[in-house]
């Protein structure tokens, strides 16, 4: 017997197994784990706490906006590097405590774009890429994101014109209402860390709006949740987000009235005219 094999029978000694266990290859749920008398194994308590310290890290440590615009200029070739933008929330403790400055933009920063909107072109849509509660997650996922959207948008038959990237620090989604609006652009996607869970430090979401403003309420938005490599992939993720986009190019909305039901169970018939994408 090696080392390692003995390593995991003395591991495993006086460990009942959970008939359930096999479930366990088919999510990233806590099930199945066993019994150590009436505790959890040792190994899987310790699994718990590694995953538990690694939510935590999502939330506090910081974006490196250095480090995300180097790689956004490598995989997209940018004509113009990404504006970097602050909310109100000065610090995260602040961020954390107060949801509503996260919300909206820094007076400096808001100044700034005010004062460049008479010369910014109108375009189609306006990309906001938000630390949120887990700047891992836009570390990690917004290039390969962005490279597949960019290749989506250009086998697009329609043309699309994007206004300047922008990076927000300390940001929540609806920061991105304010961006659009004061970039011009019909319609705005947030990308944004999201909440971490125990199995998903780096769940990246996005969120639609067309015509972006102010005071927007949540049931205007379209989210696609989940974007990550154990999640749903980034070709994926761009195709969901193009359809959303082109429904809302033509129907001039967006949220609870514009649906993806791409992945409903139900087939329709050939040749039939409903629209999957719209709310019955």
């Amino acid at each position: 017997m090696s080392s390692k094999d003995a390593s995991n029978e003395s591991r495993d000694a006086g460990v009942v197994d959970n008939p359930w266990a096999t479930l366990r290859a088919f999510t990233d749920a806590r099930i199945g784990l066993g019994r150590a008398g009436v505790s959890l194994p040792t190994h899987k308590l310790l699994e718990f706490q590694l995953a538990h310290a690694q939510a935590q890290d999502a939330v506090h440590c910081p974006l490196d906006i250095e480090a995300l615009t180097a790689s956004l200029d490598e995989a997209l070739e940018l004509d113009t590097a990404p504006l970097a933008l602050k909310s109100r929330a000065t610090d995260r403790a602040t961020y954390l405590q107060r949801p509503d400055y996260g919300r909206r933009l820094s007076d400096e920063d808001r100044e700034r774009l005010e004062a460049q909107a008479d010369n910014t072109e109108p375009s189609d849509l306006a990309i906001v890429i938000v630390d949120g509660l887990s700047a891992l997650a836009v570390q990690q996922n917004s290039a390969p994101f962005l490279t597949a959207l960019d290749q989506a948008l250009a086998k697009d038959t329609n043309d699309w014109r994007l206004a300047p990237v922008t990076i927000v620090e300390q940001g929540r989604v609806a920061i991105g209402d304010e961006i659009g609006a004061l970039l011009n652009a019909r319609a705005v996607l947030v990308m944004i860390g999201e909440r971490p869970g125990l199995s998903s430090p780096d769940s990246l979401g996005l969120y639609m709006t067309w015509a972006p403003e102010v005071g927007l309420r949540d049931d205007r938005r379209n989210c696609i949740s989940n974007v990550r490599p154990a999640g749903l992939d980034v070709d994926q993720a761009a195709r969901k987000l193009l359809l959303l986009l082109k429904e809302a190019r033509e129907r001039q909305l967006s949220g609870v009235k514009l649906k993806d039901r791409s992945e409903d169970d139900v087939v329709e018939g050939i040749g039939s005219t409903r629209n999957f994408l719209v709310a019955d």
